[in-house]
């Protein structure tokens, strides 16, 4: 009995190691010797985490980089230590709350009237928050708000900029939950009941997927591309609001699979800078290949919805 049970924890170690050496082996890296003066990058959740990395690895290819936060003193602290690190001064903090519809046509108000390009909008951040029913003061659900509808209505606030700096790139980070989503138009702001916070999250990363395959159809023939990309399994605070059996249980478990911030922001550097995906657009991209999204995205009536109903919870006449 011992000898078996030697033996099955000899193939658990075992196991668990090879996955750890193919996760490393597989992993994507861009290696793309790219300069980006004199170009503009717009990151969104930039003071932390893959947001973080993906700013200081566009900075150091000479890109002058706007970090849109929320929490300007953690923004101001982030943009320090990447000007810092990379000798780039052209690193910039703006406030800018996703949940907060108001400050978000703020931001782009601010943008359009200080910024005579942009180049690179990155639509990064995102969050988990805990169980329950959160609303921001807008009246919708704070996590389809902060992962969605912001990033939706800061894009087409900024798209005449984007075209008119063209080629430019729009780039979202989604996530391979994705695949799990459902949407409930009936219920995006919790009008019937209040699911789990993680099933609420694949839905708005599959908001995300639906979003850059109905802008990509709008934006033929501008120059203007969008991609999306799931980032891998990664070490960052985004779960510190889960339930406490994800953050006691699980991620401990995971985390030691995951990718470091520098190595979760790869894929997001490279959508932003190679020229391997200068005219690729309505893809989604893993360890910087393209790679397989959700069938319900090629739902072109079902993109066209998102995008009407997303224009309606955001009060914005389109312009696309």
């Amino acid at each position: 009995m011992d000898v078996i049970v030697s033996c099955i924890c000899a193939f658990v170690v075992v196991s668990l190691i090879l996955l750890k050496i193919y996760t490393k082996i597989s992993m994507g890296w861009c290696n793309d010797e790219v300069d980006m003066s004199g170009k503009t990058v717009i990151i969104t959740g930039g003071n932390a985490g893959i947001g973080k990395e993906t700013a200081r690895g566009l900075a150091k290819k000479n890109a002058k980089v706007i970090l849109a936060c929320r929490n300007m003193a953690k923004a101001r602290v982030a943009a320090e230590d990447i000007i810092k690190t990379t000798g780039n001064n052209s690193v910039f903090v703006k406030h800018c709350d996703l949940a907060a519809l108001a400050t978000v046509r703020s931001f782009c108000n601010e943008i359009l009237n200080t910024e005579n390009r942009l180049d690179v909008l990155i639509l990064n951040a995102g969050m988990v928050p805990s169980r329950g029913k959160h609303m921001t003061q807008d009246s919708l659900e704070l996590q389809f708000s902060s992962n969605h509808l912001g990033h939706f209505l800061m894009t087409n606030l900024l798209l005449q900029l984007l075209k008119k700096s063209a080629p430019s790139r729009i780039v979202v980070v989604s996530s391979y939950l994705h695949h799990y989503g459902n949407v409930d138009f009936e219920n995006l702001s919790f009008e019937k009941y209040t699911p789990d916070p993680l099933f609420t999250y694949c839905k708005s990363k599959l908001a995300n997927i639906l979003f850059v395959k109905e802008l990509t159809r709008r934006l033929q023939n501008t120059q203007v591309t969008a991609n999306a990309l799931h980032p891998g399994l990664v070490k960052t605070d985004i779960n510190k609001d889960c339930p406490w059996y994800t953050r006691r249980v699980l991620q401990p478990i995971a985390f030691r699979f995951a990718k470091t911030a520098e190595e979760g922001a790869q894929t997001s550097i490279f959508l932003s800078t190679s020229n391997k995906v200068q005219n690729v657009s309505g893809k989604y991209f893993v360890d910087c290949k393209e790679a397989n999204y959700s069938p319900k995205a090629d739902d072109v009536e079902l993109c066209k919805k998102m995008w009407s109903v997303s224009k309606t919870m955001t009060s914005f006449k389109c312009s696309v």
